[in-house]
């Protein structure tokens, strides 16, 4: 594990003046840049999507709760927003929207976004396919809700200063694509079933499973070769 002796501390110097540490073949170096008015711009809008709540009574939300449903199950009727169909899915209840207030809106627009770019992958996840599944199954939907949550842990986003590496490396990500928080959330998803699958998991041990995706996560992506989350060697499990 890196610590401050190879790299210093982070902190920021003013307004958009900033002290990260980069990737450059295998080391860490300590630089200070001016973030490029597309990089703040990318930053500022991944954290306001953070702070969004689902609001039910929006109709853009309702749209989305909608296209999810039409995402994943484009065979099958929705008979409304509160409705028995959405436990299918894996949440709680009838009504989706009470298990988006730990993550938010943005935890539906990360299921949103992986059933659409990597629908194969999703719907194998969504249907227990491949391996031999628990009697006690993680459900699907509150299970994405929870790696958006973790994954906004994880980077640390919301702190004035940069405090880990895994934040630093994941900003220089950023500029590079601003999918790369959906893209992250994708690889988390895979990366879960396959150690749930590998631990012969239930239900009661879904926190372990997170904990040790999450430290899966931070150990791909602070490896010297891997600079864009489609370098990360989990990537390879979607499709």
């Amino acid at each position: 594990m890196f610590n401050d002796a190879t790299c210093g501390t982070p902190t920021w110097i003013g307004k958009g003046l900033t002290c990260v540490c980069f990737k450059r073949k295998g080391t860490y170096e300590r630089i200070c840049i001016n973030l490029t008015p597309q990089q703040a711009e990318r930053l500022r809008r991944l954290k306001h999507r953070m702070k969004v709540y689902f609001d039910a009574s929006r109709p853009d939300h309702q749209e989305a709760l909608r296209a999810l449903w039409a995402a994943t199950y484009p065979d099958q009727e929705l008979h409304g927003l509160i409705s028995d169909q959405w436990k299918e899915m894996g949440w709680q209840g009838k009504d989706p929207s009470t298990d988006f207030r730990g993550a938010g809106f943005i935890s539906l627009e990360n299921l949103l976004f992986f059933a659409k770019t990597f629908s194969t992958s999703f719907q194998r996840l969504l249907r227990k396919q491949g391996g031999k599944r628990a009697d006690w199954e993680y459900p699907f939907a509150v299970a994405g809700v929870n790696i958006t949550f973790m994954l906004m842990q994880m980077l640390d986003l919301e702190a004035t200063k940069p405090r880990t590496f895994v934040r630093s490396v994941f900003l220089q990500m950023l500029s590079d694509n601003e999918w790369a928080f959906d893209l992250l959330y994708c690889v988390a998803f895979v990366v879960m079933d396959k150690q749930w699958l590998e631990r012969n998991a239930t239900y009661m041990e879904f926190n372990d499973v997170l904990k040790s995706t999450r430290a899966q996560l931070e150990r791909e992506l602070l490896m010297d070769d891997v600079l864009q989350i489609e370098e990360m060697p989990s990537y390879s499990l979607l499709s």
